[in-house]
């Protein structure tokens, strides 16, 4: 009953803004709100040529986006625990638009600050933990799963922590998702892609997830793909341990896969040229993985929160990475959407003029693409036994990560361009990257992405990679880019390999913030209409199929 009046409330508060006002002026107020909001995002429709797809093939397709949509469901528990009560007390669908787009009452592009009146903070465990709970009860808890990436912690009958694992939390969604992904299997003719899919169910149902990521990195010539499953733990924002449910239904694109594949070859090459000592560069990344580019179909759960991926990188099992690499996975169409309906507006606006001409789709294509090989390269366990990385830095491993990848991309495409194995101009990679960092840091600095994107932007900064110019656009400075670039890649490799919590955390609070000039920048950039991301209208509907 308190939950039901507390919602009538929030319907109302909604629907008149503050208490005082008339009808009137909330009918005004209310809609220019959130057309502002919604205006963050421009509306994309994700479809693929179906032309080469077999008619079996687009029945798979089908069960796949089917399989794809309970990964929402799953996903909406994680992030914000009451979605059904949350949608039943807003009455304007716009706004309830708004709050799908976010899973829930925080603004994801706006440092997950809430956008409707009422609303507390973001939890920082979001619902994977008691919203009562402290860290340091969790560290004192004497339970052998609580880090575990696959299980909820929740509250006994006497008040104490446990655990409850996915299999058990989400028992009936999982089955239903396994038996679709079984269902697809038996249509596809591809054996490579039969396997995975038959792993992948019984993955769903057990919380096991490595055999099917080896099945995963066994695939080489199918034309479909789904990523499906809990996978990355960005939304644990408390300890960085659970991941959240998100699935991606995939056409891969033949030609542009051809041209890509040679580049992991050259992974032990670069791991070995990193500019740290040799015990930070030890670990040999795997070299059996591919680099595809496919037309994305559909989008579910963790990764159509807020900003959306545009190239994937995966198993994150560090087991996985490095015995077999990871699979790198480039959202062509996707990527496409972003790079004209927001990247070329932003560099029309913050480029010095003498350099857009840089700004091209190829490096923003490449700058995204080795970002995600450049995930391979570094240390997954730290040099000193403090476990992998990803234990030792916690909540702030995901942050230091996704920064590691992007310098680290910059840095293969400066090998490679200078191996000739890249074409056009060295600088259409660097300025196009510069340009990405004002399209990134829009996503706010509350996200892993963000923090990384803040902390290079304040680094390059500092090191005078960038001059912003009296007219209010930015002057890359290539030589002292490439310092910083490797600066900053011995500074976040050195701190992975040490598992130095204390430094990243020193890191992050230093150099993850939005500075005032550059807040005033992005501000230019929403006043002129320029969106932040993108949303999706998806489904089988939308591919006629």
């Amino acid at each position: 009953m308190r939950t039901l009046s507390y919602f009538v409330l929030l319907s109302l508060l909604v629907l008149s803004c503050k208490p005082k006002a008339s009808q009137e002026e909330a009918t005004v107020r209310v809609p220019d709100r959130i057309d502002t909001l919604l205006s963050k995002y421009a509306t994309v429709e994700l479809t693929a040529d179906l032309a080469t797809l077999t008619d079996n093939e687009q029945s798979v397709v089908k069960l796949l986006i089917e399989a794809a949509s309970i990964m929402d469901q799953l996903f909406w528990f994680e992030a914000y625990g009451k979605r059904d009560s949350l949608l039943t007390g807003i009455t304007d669908e716009r706004m309830q638009a708004f709050v799908r787009i976010n899973y829930g009452p925080y603004d994801r592009l706006d440092n997950n600050r809430p956008f409707l009146p009422g609303v507390g903070p973001k939890a920082a465990g979001a619902n994977f933990y008691p919203p009562d709970m402290t860290k340091p009860e969790f560290e004192a808890a004497t339970l052998a799963d609580k880090a575990s990436l696959y299980t909820f912690v929740r509250r006994d009958e006497a008040g104490k922590l446990k655990t409850i694992p996915y299999r058990e939390m989400f028992k009936e969604e999982v089955d239903k998702a396994a038996k679709l992904l079984e269902q697809a299997a038996s249509l596809t003719e591809n054996a490579g892609f039969k396997k995975y899919l038959t792993m992948r169910a019984q993955a769903l149902r057990t919380d096991d997830y490595q055999a099917s990521d080896f099945a995963w990195m066994d695939m080489k010539d199918n034309h479909l793909d789904i990523v499906i499953g809990p996978i990355e733990t960005y939304e644990d924002q408390l300890f960085g341990y659970k991941a959240a449910h998100e699935a991606y239904v995939l056409i891969k694109d033949m030609e542009w896969s051809q041209r890509l594949a040679r580049y992991g070859a050259f992974l032990p090459e670069l791991q070995r040229g990193l500019p740290v000592p040799d015990a930070y560069k030890r670990e040999m990344p795997g070299s059996d993985g591919d680099l595809n580019a496919y037309d994305v179909v559909y989008y579910a759960g963790d990764c159509n929160s807020g900003s959306k991926t545009i190239a994937i990188n995966l198993p994150n099992d560090e087991a996985v990475q490095l015995q077999r690499g990871t699979r790198r996975l480039q959202l062509k169409n996707a990527m496409r959407a972003k790079f004209d309906k927001i990247m070329v507006p932003i560099a029309d606006m913050l480029i010095t003029p003498d350099q857009r001409q840089h700004i091209t789709f190829d490096a923003f294509f490449a700058n995204t693409m080795f970002h995600e090989v450049a995930h391979g390269l570094g240390i997954k366990n730290t040099i000193n036994k403090k476990g992998t990385v990803r234990e030792a830095l916690k909540e702030h491993a995901s942050a230091l990560e996704e920064g590691k990848a992007d310098v680290l991309g910059l840095y293969m495409i400066k090998q490679l361009f200078d191996k000739g194995e890249l074409t056009g101009e060295l600088d259409d990679y660097y300025i196009t990257f510069m340009a990405g960092i004002f399209r990134s840091v829009r996503f706010g600095a509350s996200s892993a992405h963000g923090k990384a994107n803040m902390i290079r932007f304040n680094f390059f900064q500092d090191y005078g990679a960038f001059t912003r110019l009296d007219d209010g656009t930015y002057r890359v400075n290539v030589p002292k880019l490439e310092e910083a670039m490797a600066a900053l890649s011995q500074k976040i490799l050195t701190l992975q390999g040490d598992g130095d919590y204390t430094g990243v955390a020193q890191l992050v609070a230093k150099q993850g913030v939005v500075g005032e000039q550059l807040q005033a920048d992005l501000d230019r950039l929403k006043t002129a209409g320029i969106p932040v991301d993108i949303v999706f209208k998806q489904g089988a509907d939308v591919l006629g199929l």
